[in-house]
């Protein structure tokens, strides 16, 4: 229902007989033949075969190409898999120089993601980018061990 715009329209069938309305509408559903996309190497690709074992599985790019250090930061939120993080816990700091400057927090804690402006608590990475540069190597257009060693992108493990 979160994710369904018609879920306003079908909740009343739902509600008034939730059984007949997973076994009529819900189950079909489910156990239609059909091709399920997914991102490689995300949850949803480990999760997809045994909640659906009747459906294709079919690998795919995310497509996701931000164009700004904004779209980059908020793109992380949409991008995250909490199962791949479940036991990272870690802090990083981005300080992104040129075009867009800005610096954030990003936060991997428990299998969740918190993502904040400026430069919050202790880091355990600090990642010093020129943005330009960053946002050529997140859209595969620039080498990162080219960017690494011209110091357009620097990592530093903060002690």
């Amino acid at each position: 229902m979160a994710v369904c715009p018609a879920g306003e329209d079908v909740i009343g069938p739902f509600l008034s007989n939730r059984a007949s309305y997973l076994k009529d509408t819900f189950r079909p559903l489910t156990e239609k033949k059909e091709t399920l996309y997914v991102i490689a190497g995300s949850d949803a690709e480990e999760y997809a075969p045994r909640r659906f074992p009747k459906k294709k599985v079919k690998r795919v790019g995310s497509g996701i190409r931000p164009r700004s250090i904004d779209g980059f930061l908020f793109g992380l939120k949409l991008t995250f898999q909490p199962g791949k993080a479940a036991n990272l816990n870690a802090v990083y700091h981005f300080a992104f120089t040129g075009k867009e400057e800005k610096q954030a927090t990003v936060t991997i804690r428990n299998g969740t993601l918190q993502v904040q402006d400026g430069h919050q608590g202790e880091a355990d990475l600090l990642v010093t980018a020129d943005s330009a540069t960053w946002l050529g190597f997140l859209a595969k257009e620039r080498s990162l061990l080219w960017a690494l060693l011209r110091r357009k992108i620097r990592i530093e493990r903060v002690e």
